[in-house]
């Protein structure tokens, strides 16, 4: 097995997360911009519980974006980290007080 220095594992670990943020800041931006702001028009034409789809994803679709891409990070993140063997360890926890 070929021995990886540890600069060359960080670099990977970086450029990976780097990919994940770019990636979920690309949909927020898709939606957050594009569906809200740029095809306003187009979504308007469709109702979502009484109000135009257009303008409920500029006023709350976008938001429920961005919480859920935040999970999806957290989720990545700890996917991740567990890959790399970065993930703190239990005693660890404890003595912060997280349960």
């Amino acid at each position: 097995m070929k021995d990886e220095s540890v600069p060359h594992i960080s670099q990977r670990y970086w450029r990976t997360n780097l990919l994940i943020v770019g990636a979920l800041l690309s949909v927020w931006f898709i939606v957050s911009f594009g569906l809200s702001i740029l095809c306003v028009d187009e979504l308007n034409t469709i109702r979502l519980g009484g109000f135009r789809l257009g303008f409920w994803m500029a006023q709350q679709g976008s938001m429920y974006v961005f919480v859920i891409l935040i999970f999806v990070y957290v989720w990545l993140m700890n996917r991740l980290d567990r890959e790399y063997g970065l993930e703190e360890q239990e005693e660890v926890r404890s003595e912060r007080g997280v349960q």
